[in-house]
């Protein structure tokens, strides 16, 4: 009778050690909820803010933003070189990270630092990090190199040439693909019309889904990093951009017409419905 109880209590310890164990095996492998763990992948870093170089010239630190949160949300962060080629220095950075999953509560952002020993000197070539992020030592002020811009690492004088033309496009927002129609430029004063393709991606010109467009028309003035957009306007003549800025000279304005309604229809709002009377009410 007592072996009995003894062999019924050991196998009553026995299924709580087999129970605690699975835990443990649950909780190293690493699930937040006890059922499945949260899955990290690779992925590119958001941003990329600062690029120096070291004094041998090689050793490149990046400065960019990975994600962040309670538990840990990165590893493996690395940068490597992808290719030397058009005069540039190609450069991807990567890291492990949980974020995609809603329960890793990584939601924040925090800085970083990669670095990358480069296989030569730097020297005057550029640097361009995943894909779209360019640095240059022209004008650089080391150890740092310089950010590019959107108009690249050395942007066209601000003038009356087809660089600089398209710079001003870049300013006043143009759609991607818009081609200038006319421009009315004496190096301090431009006047930009453009116009962009609204239709489906065909060459007969016979039917007007195909040459349908948009446009606009655009003021500039010169500034130290290029042209500087401060009036739309699609009236003619010079009234509108005078009111704004005076000393705009009449003889950029005075010819113009005012843009085509083709390429600028006006939308007026919808008039108001007209009252319906309310009927009269019936008589005592």
């Amino acid at each position: 009778m007592r072996s009995g109880r003894r062999r019924g209590a050991a196998a009553a310890l026995w299924a709580v050690a087999v129970l605690f164990l699975g835990a443990c095996g649950k909780q190293v492998a690493g699930a937040t909820d006890g059922a499945s763990p949260l899955p990290w992948t690779t992925a590119e870093p958001s941003g990329v803010t600062g690029a120096r170089l070291g004094a041998d010239g090689r050793t490149l630190s990046l400065d960019t933003q990975v994600p962040s949160g309670a538990r840990a949300c990165v590893k493996d962060l690395k940068a490597v070189v992808t290719d030397r080629v058009n005069g540039a220095v190609w450069v991807q950075i990567t890291f492990v990270s949980p974020e995609g999953d809603t329960r890793s509560g990584c939601t924040t952002q925090k800085p970083a630092t990669a670095r990358v020993r480069l296989p030569g000197p730097l020297g005057r070539q550029d640097l361009i990090v995943d894909h779209d992020t360019h640095f240059t030592l022209d004008g650089a002020k080391p150890p740092a190199l310089r950010l590019c811009g959107r108009l690249g690492c050395h942007p066209p004088a601000t003038g009356c040439t087809t660089h600089s033309y398209e710079q001003a496009l870049v300013a006043a927002d143009a759609p991607e693909h818009a081609y200038r129609d006319a421009e009315h430029c004496d190096g301090k004063w431009l006047v930009l019309d453009f116009s962009w393709r609204t239709g489906p991606a065909c060459d007969d010109t016979s039917d007007p889904a195909c040459s349908s467009a948009l446009g606009d028309r655009w003021f500039f003035r010169a500034g130290k990093s290029g042209w500087v957009p401060f009036l739309e306007s699609v009236r003619g003549g010079c009234r509108d951009v005078q009111r704004r800025q005076p000393r705009f000279p009449a003889a950029l304005c005075g010819s113009l017409a005012p843009l085509p309604a083709r390429l600028h229809p006006s939308y007026p709002p919808p008039s108001a419905s007209p009252s319906v009377p309310s009927s009269a009410s019936p008589s005592a």
